[in-house]
């Protein structure tokens, strides 16, 4: 009879449990923010911003919490978020835009970038190489050239992997000196003449996080990562017109074609459908929050919101690229 009477309870409880509404499971919660990224940079700039908007569109209006989890190019972030976070709601992250596709190049991943909750990107952007202006390395035709040092962070990271992308499929004379917490680490090695530079940073980190440099003309702008220039940098050449073989062409457009989703966010995968729903309403609502929009605009934050299920299309179109090129795109950024 205590059995029978014991499972009743239980069944109450799940029942309560499962009846139980978003805004009632938010109520007085704390949302966990891990940041792959270390204090200062681009990455951690957007998820503050967001983190301090977000909450109100949120049933329930839960604390968001920035935490920075910086560590292999954001790889340890979004490995946790897959692997460990509470699979609840309680916790989303943020990491580099090229971490969705990070297992299918045999980079260390551990899961299935198809498979995140993704909240949605809080814009599409460019990436850059850039030099220091004391440097020989003032052109993308020197950069192609002559021996460029150039900074990293671990073999996930974005600058690690545009490096050696550039190395591999361009034959750009470039040693690596990886081992940086984040970009911002590189940046100031960089202005302390450790590197001459470094790529895969982005266009909306430079030109809010480090305006004076180009006011005063410290850097040199080599080249853009992106299908086509971006009139606000001006005539800076892309890295897609510097071939012409087709493979090596189609190895450029998986990583080029990762830059539509450049401040990505995501959820762990499995979280309750309706708390999924929620977090991707309250992001989408906050892309649109008047509040956040001026905020952003202080901060010279560029806003041009990818949605998640578009990140979702993006990721299942580049997993559906042939097992071939995909090998030998792996091979060009960890070689």
């Amino acid at each position: 009879m205590r059995f029978v009477v014991a499972l009743a309870g239980l069944s109450v409880l799940a029942g309560s449990a499962q009846a139980q509404s978003v805004e009632e499971f938010y109520k007085g919660k704390t949302i966990n923010l891990a940041i792959g990224f270390s204090v200062g940079g681009g990455y951690d700039l957007y998820a503050r911003h967001l983190a301090r908007h977000m909450s109100k569109h949120i049933p329930g209006n839960p604390t968001i919490v920035p935490q920075n989890m910086a560590g292999a190019g954001s790889l340890r972030a979004a490995n946790f978020i897959y692997t460990a976070a509470p699979k609840d709601g309680t916790a989303f992250g943020t990491f580099a835009r090229t971490t969705g596709i990070n297992p299918l190049l045999d980079s260390g991943a551990t899961f299935d970038g198809t498979k995140f909750s993704w909240l949605g990107s809080v814009t599409d952007d460019v990436s850059l190489c850039i030099t220091w202006h004391t440097t020989g390395i003032k052109t993308l035709d020197d950069f192609l050239k002559k021996p460029t040092n150039l900074g990293g962070q671990g073999p996930s990271s974005e600058p690690d992997i545009f490096a050696r992308l550039y190395k591999n499929v361009l034959d750009a004379p470039i040693k690596l000196v990886p081992g940086y917490p984040g970009t911002n680490e590189i940046t100031l090695a960089m202005e302390r003449g450790e590197v001459d530079g470094l790529c895969g940073i982005s266009w909306s980190t430079v030109k809010t996080r480090h305006a004076e440099w180009l006011k005063a003309k410290k850097i040199n702008l080599i080249a853009q990562t992106s299908f086509k220039k971006v009139p606000e940098i001006g005539d800076v050449p892309l890295m897609m017109d510097q071939t012409k073989d087709k493979e090596k062409l189609q190895i450029l457009k998986i990583f080029v074609g990762a830059q539509q989703m450049a401040r990505p966010f995501a959820a762990p995968p499995g979280i309750p459908a309706d708390r999924k729903a929620a977090l991707v309403a309250a992001f989408d609502a906050t892309m649109k929050d008047p509040e956040y929009l001026e905020d952003a605009k202080k901060l010279e934050l560029d806003v041009n919101p990818v949605s998640g299920k578009a990140i979702e299309d993006l990721l299942g179109e580049i997993y559906a690229t042939p097992k071939d090129v995909l090998k030998k795109a792996g091979e060009a950024v960890t070689k």
